[in-house]
């Protein structure tokens, strides 16, 4: 059975193989919680069918630098543009969700991905519907690099919210 646990330990299971095998880094549970910083980029994925929601990665602009740069093998002193860093992030949360898709399959059948989408801004916040519950995932990437994931989701055709 599929429960909030489980699916938080499934997202980290897949994020880590991403990060492993795609931006060449380790990633790792964190106690802390991330700081929000004044200016953060949020790539996220919707998911829909037996089960609905959202998945996202949170960083700020030093994190995101990390992340497009180990995912393109970017040199130390070599300058990426705004349009890579958001290349790299959708594609990061796709291959998680991805993983995350992969991993569940047998439990939860019907489940389609859209498209990522990437934003970058102040104070981003957002707001979970009703009968949503949220999974928030603090972890460090690299060398101490602090991000968040967030699963947000229920099931579908009902407000309630999957087992502990």
């Amino acid at each position: 059975m599929v429960t909030t646990e489980s699916l938080k330990d499934t997202v980290l299971d897949a994020a880590k193989e991403v990060f492993e095998s795609m931006v060449f880094t380790s990633l790792e549970e964190s106690c802390a919680a991330v700081s929000p910083s004044d200016t953060a980029f949020l790539a996220s994925i919707t998911f829909h069918g037996d089960i609905q929601g959202c998945l996202s990665v949170h960083c700020d602009p030093p994190c995101a630098r990390s992340i497009a740069a180990g995912m393109l093998c970017a040199g130390t002193g070599e300058e990426l543009g705004d349009g890579d860093i958001i290349d790299a992030l959708g594609e990061v949360a796709n291959m998680v969700m991805g993983g995350v898709k992969a991993r569940i399959q047998d439990q939860i059948k019907n489940v389609e991905i859209s498209i990522p989408s990437v934003i970058h801004g102040r104070e981003l916040q957002s707001r979970p519907g009703e009968g949503t519950t949220r999974i928030g995932i603090p972890v460090t990437i690299g060398q101490q690099v602090p991000a968040q994931l967030s699963l947000l989701y229920r099931r579908h055709n009902s407000q309630e919210s999957l087992p502990e």
